[in-house]
């Protein structure tokens, strides 16, 4: 079964971004609960590349598939998982990479829409934060996509959000998006761990 072509969100409403997203259907990844199987032997760097026994994964198809069986582990591992089968994958840092942005709305009314190397999209809310995280590089901004996974946000897309945090004007500076604030500084950290 073919999937769908990959969302071009410049050219869509938020509006029909929220439809899309609604109409998207995912496996039940987590009500599956086969025996462990051992290692698929596949990899998801920083930057999002997908890697099979050391080779780049080259089907967007293939890895926009094998996303939707991705689960992350309640010990912070990643496995792929069917209905029989449970295989290891290692994740660098985060498995997605929000490489798109669509922004309607200022202050308050604002939505910010993402499209991640998957082809998911995603609108920034309550239930799908943005997190920065002060880094040796400079700031890595997160998104929180499902199930306990992130979406790296690429730089390109990370300087479009600086920018509207400093044009809104914001005290601390930050993003607005679906009613939730998301402040541009990076979270303390928490030195109860």
């Amino acid at each position: 079964m073919p999937m769908d072509p990959i969302p071009d969100i410049a050219s869509l409403s938020l509006a029909e971004i929220a439809r899309l997203v609604e109409e998207a259907k995912l496996p039940p990844v987590e009500k599956w609960n086969p025996t462990h199987c051992g290692d698929s032997e596949m990899r998801i760097a920083r930057d999002g590349t997908w890697y099979h026994q050391g080779s780049p994964i080259g089907r967007p198809a293939m890895v926009r598939l094998f996303s939707t069986i991705l689960r992350r582990e309640p010990d912070g591992s990643h496995v792929l998982v069917t209905p029989v089968e449970k295989l290891d994958i290692a994740v660098e840092d985060a498995p997605f990479t929000a490489v798109e942005m669509k922004a309607e709305g200022s202050g308050r009314d604002a939505k910010l829409a993402f499209r991640l190397n998957t082809g998911d999209l995603v609108t920034a809310g309550p239930d799908h934060a943005l997190r920065f995280v002060e880094d040796a590089d400079g700031p890595r901004p997160y998104l929180v996509v499902r199930g306990g996974m992130e979406a790296l946000v690429v730089r390109s897309v990370y300087y479009e959000l600086a920018e509207r945090a400093i044009a809104d004007g914001a005290t601390p500076p930050g993003l607005w998006s679906d009613g939730a604030f998301f402040a541009l500084e990076p979270a303390a950290p928490d030195l109860a761990a």
